[in-house]
């Protein structure tokens, strides 16, 4: 490397992110550590369940360890304030669908909006001068010459890739991300970490987004209402449909001949709506609130993989566009538990095509 490069790394203390920081800075980069406080005025007063959330009460002793391995590091640290674009973006965002009767995904928004934009963005205001913004994350980007476009790839340990939760980054964003551990396996990472002693090699990142009750986020008191099949008939009561998500089975408290599923979610109603397996079955589905990645746009069909869920397996489907804004999904075989508000994200082999938000399930 001609020019000591500069890059900065999201650091949250974990193993993940702490061993990045450690391989940039032995590739030669000059590394610094940034770290986004986002558990601000206003949180939920809670006492902390021991349980590693992104969005939770041990932010401050998190903060320290993320300081205490800078240290180690020998390369500096900086704490900034994002809590209120946090609550804006992120919080907003998850109330709003929740109580719309969708499931959102808050760790997307946030790696779009905060993470990989407003803590950078600030880093840079407060004076900081950087080539590259880096992560932890399990996951590889590539210039394609062939496409003229970053490219987003699954990282090699595809039990630890991340690619769901990053298919909002822009091209921009691509430009300038490294993930030092993409092309690492879990155990890798692990054994750098207690080579180096870190002291954190079993300290994992937070794979959760709230350690807590969702009712406190909500900011609402509880909501009874009843469960019932697809003909109306009550089989039990619930105490607020933000409870629960399509597809669920465990949890329901109703005995039946055979499992029974959550199918649908009724705001109006207030209703939480069960069904068998067949039932919760489908194929056909909208998407919204596009972001293409490999592509520019959607011109046509196009045969992809499609996953409908962090930790769901991907299944063959065709997409095409409906208009600029929507594009319809349909499986080549049913599958189960197709939510809305959750992301819809596609993939060609180990490329991701792009993503969006589930609209809305055809029946």
């Amino acid at each position: 490397m001609s020019a000591k490069k500069k890059v900065i790394v999201g650091l949250s203390g974990g193993v993940d992110s702490s061993v990045a920081a450690y391989l940039l800075k032995k590739q030669g980069y000059d590394v610094a550590g940034v770290t986004m406080s986002i558990w601000g005025e206003g949180s939920p007063h809670i006492v902390s369940s021991g349980k590693h959330s992104c969005y939770g009460p041990d932010e401050k002793e998190e903060i320290l360890e993320a300081q205490e391995i800078a240290r180690l590091l020998g390369i500096p640290h900086y704490v900034f304030d994002c809590s209120k674009r946090y609550k804006e973006m992120v919080l907003e965002n998850f109330r709003s669908e929740y109580l719309a009767g969708r499931t959102p995904n808050p760790c997307v928004i946030c790696n779009q909006v905060i993470k990989f934009g407003m803590l950078p963005e600030i880093a840079k205001k407060e004076g900081l001068s950087f080539d590259h913004f880096a992560t932890g994350h399990y996951a590889r980007v590539e210039k394609d010459s062939g496409r003229d476009r970053f490219v987003l790839r699954k990282a090699l340990d595809l039990r630890k890739d991340q690619t769901y939760f990053l298919y909002r980054l822009s091209q921009e964003q691509l430009s300038k991300v490294l993930f030092p551990l993409g092309t690492l396996t879990k155990k890798e990472v692990r054994e750098i970490a207690a080579q180096i002693q870190l002291k954190l090699s079993e300290k994992d990142e937070s794979q959760d987004f709230y350690s807590g009750d969702y009712k406190e986020l909500l900011n609402i008191d509880e909501m009874p209402g009843d469960i019932v099949d697809r003909s109306g008939k009550v089989m039990g009561h619930h105490k607020g449909i933000w409870n629960y998500t399509i597809g669920q089975r465990k949890g329901l408290g109703i005995a039946y001949s055979e499992p029974l599923y959550v199918i649908a979610l009724d705001k109006k109603k207030n209703q939480v709506i069960v069904g068998t397996k067949d039932e919760v079955m489908g194929s056909v589905f909208v998407v919204e609130g596009l972001n293409w990645i490999s592509i520019s746009s959607l011109n046509g069909s196009l045969h992809v993989s499609a996953k409908i869920r962090s930790a769901s397996r991907e299944s063959e489907a065709m997409i095409e566009p409906l208009d600029k804004d929507t594009i319809k999904v349909e499986f080549l075989h049913p599958n189960d538990g197709i939510t809305p508000g959750q992301s819809a994200v596609f993939y060609d082999g180990d490329i991701v095509v792009g993503g969006g938000t589930i609209k809305q399930v055809e029946k």
